[in-house]
């Protein structure tokens, strides 16, 4: 995982569970914003979210933090 995507996850991540608590869940669209302006971050995301490490499509951002702050 690069280090933009690594970063921009765990800031996302701090402010979903700033805003909505620890119980709040994000699926990786969350990492994004509406338009997509940057396809290969996307499927980046995507491919490490589906593919390495087989998550459902809403996850706690806390787990996603950690799993992130681990890799």
């Amino acid at each position: 995982m690069t280090e933009i995507l690594k970063s921009k996850m765990i800031a996302v991540c701090n402010t979903k569970i700033a805003q909505k608590g620890e119980g709040v869940g994000i699926s990786f669209y969350a990492f994004f914003k509406n338009k997509n302006d940057t396809p290969e971050l996307l499927m980046e995301a995507a491919t490490w979210w589906i593919k390495t490490q087989q998550l459902d499509h809403f996850e706690k951002a806390i787990k996603i933090k950690k799993l992130v702050e681990n890799s």
